[in-house]
């Protein structure tokens, strides 16, 4: 006996390999999706952590900014208090200055010399005054010249004048004074 099948097999078939394909088509595209979202959650919190950390990054950038501002503000305050210091040792160094170009100059004028004014700018001096003679005034600024305290006379002008029916030479001259070492600095 034959047996012949006469029901629709290859459609049944047919129906299963759909059933069975799309089954599968769903299979692979939620393990696509599974993929995709963990692909995606993956950079997603590489993403956070890396944000996380240029947040941080700024914030530690604004704090050194700060700290910067403020060690630039102290630089200068440094800076501003030793040129205070400076500008006081000098005029430490030069209290005594007056007095000593006083004594000076009493000990470095020769007889015959008198001195009408004494005008000091910063290390120029200015010396205006009488002398019996011109060799005088060359005895002045010889003296002037060896002395420890000043240096460079410069005669300016010379002229005869009378004062009190006696002819005088008035003379004007510029002598400078020698910038005292401090002994710190003499030590060195």
């Amino acid at each position: 006996m034959i047996r012949i099948n006469l029901l629709p097999w290859r459609e049944a078939r047919r129906k299963a390999h759909n059933t069975q394909f799309f089954i599968l088509m769903a299979m692979v595209a939620a393990l696509a999706g599974s993929i995709v979202l963990l692909v995606h959650g993956y950079y997603a919190t590489r993403i956070s952590i890396q944000t996380e950390r240029n947040r941080f990054l700024k914030d530690e950038n604004t704090k050194l900014d700060k700290e910067i501002a403020e060690i630039t503000k102290l630089k200068e305050e440094i800076q501003a208090l030793l040129s205070r210091k400076r500008v006081i040792e000098t005029l430490q160094g030069d209290r005594a200055q007056t007095v000593i170009l006083l004594e000076q100059l009493v000990r470095q004028t020769p007889d015959g010399v008198y001195l009408k004014s004494i005008r000091q700018t910063g290390s120029k001096v200015n010396l205006t005054g009488y002398a019996q003679s011109n060799a005088r005034v060359s005895t002045l600024m010889r003296n002037l010249e060896a002395s420890h305290f000043m240096e460079n006379p410069v005669l300016i002008e010379i002229k005869a004048a009378s004062v009190n029916n006696r002819r005088l030479s008035e003379f004007n001259m510029n002598v400078s004074i020698k910038r005292q070492q401090p002994e710190s600095d003499a030590k060195k």
